[in-house]
């Protein structure tokens, strides 16, 4: 937390994120330092981010999505069976579709074209792409490039079209809470966190916090609503970490591999709207949610667009995490039929 790069990280968000709010750009605080700590990173400048400063603040974004939930949070979900059947057909269109692009024209290796046409989970695909075997760097940065494209441009987009106003962060204050309700939802957190992550449940940070903030608001056990004057720091970090997973690529290796990552998020997005425009026809949500639902981009990173839009956090974080399950499943799957067949 004391050390020299993360206290770099630190100095160059700050006026980044100021600046960016300076030009009214949506999501500055998490497009500024996200973008700046990206070119320093490329620049050779070192950065870090420590995984104790960013597990907090997944715990505490995780803490305010908790607030959504509800009773009738659970009689929704049955209507999203179709919306998550929905979402497994665009996983297996995305990896065919994408990964014979990737293999046809930017010479992937067949296995590294599919992890790299996989519509997200970083992460898990990493220690599959290792366990299999393939090309980690392409791996990496293809899937690198794409979450830079979306989590840019889609703020723009979203403030462009969807005529709401973002949550004001500025104007709300909650009074009269026990803080010692916020200790009990922090620390059944961290244990169910430490639980998911040993049974392997991906995004245990996030499914974590959301199951024990559920439980503990639905059972009336402890309810604390996270006010959201601290949602701008917590984007200021959330961004400097996407920045800072550059700190070993280059400009050229970049460079190698844009055009065809912008081709393949391209793909996906198209993909990705084609099942929003299904999943609007069986149920009766707002579209710039579906879409965020189905965008190709991390759950943490899409999680907080859809808290600044107000796009119904809790729909989209189920609907990532029901994706990262997904996609655990069905790439190795594929790779196993592929395997088969060869």
């Amino acid at each position: 937390i004391f050390s020299i790069p993360f206290v770099s990280v630190i100095i160059i968000s700050i006026p980044s994120a100021i600046l960016a709010e300076y030009f009214n750009i949506p999501l500055a605080w998490f497009l500024g330092p996200m973008l700046i700590t990206s070119l320093a990173s490329l620049m050779g400048l070192k950065t870090k981010m420590p995984r104790l400063v960013l597990s907090s603040i997944l715990i505490i974004l995780g803490l305010y999505i908790g607030n959504y939930i509800d009773k009738d949070l659970f009689n929704q979900m049955q209507d999203w069976i179709w919306t998550s059947f929905i979402m497994l057909i665009y996983i297996i269109l995305s990896v065919i579709i994408v990964s014979k692009y990737l293999e046809k024209f930017s010479k992937y290796e067949k296995k590294t074209s599919i992890f790299s046409a996989a519509p997200g989970a970083l992460g898990p695909l990493m220690i599959l792409a290792e366990d299999a075997k393939t090309d980690l760097s392409q791996v990496a940065t293809s899937h690198l490039i794409r979450l830079i494209i979306i989590i840019t441009v889609f703020p723009f987009v979203v403030n462009s079209f969807y005529d709401v106003d973002s949550v004001n962060i500025s104007e709300e204050t909650i009074v009269n809470q026990n803080i010692f309700h916020l200790m009990i939802l922090i620390t059944s957190s961290v244990i169910l966190i430490l639980f998911f992550e040993k049974i392997k449940v991906p995004a245990a940070l996030l499914t974590g916090t959301l199951v024990a903030s559920g439980l503990l608001q639905i059972s009336e056990v402890a309810s604390y609503q996270i006010s959201p004057n601290i949602i701008d720091y917590c984007l200021l970090i959330l961004g400097s970490s996407v920045g800072c997973r550059f700190a070993d690529k280059t400009f050229s290796e970049i460079g190698r591999n844009a055009l065809h990552s912008f081709v393949a998020t391209f793909l996906l997005v198209i993909l990705g709207i084609g099942a929003a425009v299904v999943a609007g026809l069986v149920i009766d949500k707002n579209f710039f949610t579906l879409l965020l639902s189905y965008c190709p981009g991390g759950i943490y990173e899409v999680a907080v667009i859809a808290i600044f839009f107000d796009l119904d956090p809790e729909f989209v974080s189920f609907h990532h995490i029901i994706r990262l399950l997904m996609i655990l499943f069905t790439v190795p799957l594929i790779l196993k039929v592929i395997s088969k067949k060869a």
